[in-house]
């Protein structure tokens, strides 16, 4: 074989294995695809981990009623935004007293103080992060310092902050910058002894 028929025949043999190898990429990408979708499909299927509804805007009137308690069930509120550090390291916290207390008869919203361009982005991509199942509001006010002495006159609106009313609306406890996830629970157990 002459010179010139061992090089064509070493580009066939070379061409022929990078086409195997790309072949094999290709089979590979699509089972994990597959994996990938059977996967979120069953995550998704299941009621205990249904999404959780869409964050919707509220004005400071609507948001007085969120805070009112008709006697049957304690209210955690927790004042926060998507570009607040401390904010974003204890909602994993939060998410987790949720999931522990909703079911024994604590309601717990979340408030967010967020623009309103971001209900739509930022919001709901932090909450799936999170896997944060309870309702979010987004305050929509121009002023937000008349809805924020409306909650407490001696929250100044840093952010994050947290108050628990019992069932009489009457706030039992209250926290301004990260939650001490301790004493919450603390409060929370108390709160849903005294109901």
């Amino acid at each position: 074989m002459t010179h010139t028929a061992r090089r064509i025949q070493a580009r066939f043999i070379f061409g022929g294995a990078v086409l195997v190898v790309c072949g094999l990429l290709l089979a590979f990408s699509a089972a994990g695809q597959s994996a990938t979708t059977r996967t979120a499909h069953k995550v998704g299927s299941t009621p205990a981990e249904k999404a959780p509804a869409p964050a919707r805007a509220i004005n400071a009137e609507e948001m007085q009623g969120l805070l009112k308690r008709d006697g049957t069930r304690p209210l955690l509120v927790n004042y926060w935004a998507t570009w607040c550090d401390p904010c974003r390291a204890e909602f994993p916290d939060l998410v987790k007293i949720d999931n522990q207390y909703r079911p024994k008869g604590l309601d717990f919203i979340a408030i967010t103080l967020d623009d309103l361009a971001d209900l739509k982005t930022a919001v709901p991509k932090f909450l799936r992060l999170m896997n944060a199942r309870m309702p979010v509001y987004l305050l929509n006010v121009p002023d937000p310092e008349p809805a924020i002495n409306s909650v407490d006159k001696e929250w100044g609106g840093a952010l994050p902050a947290t108050f628990l009313y019992n069932n009489k609306g009457e706030v039992v406890y209250k926290h301004f910058g990260r939650v001490k996830t301790d004493e919450l629970r603390t409060a929370i157990d108390k709160v849903m002894s005294d109901k």
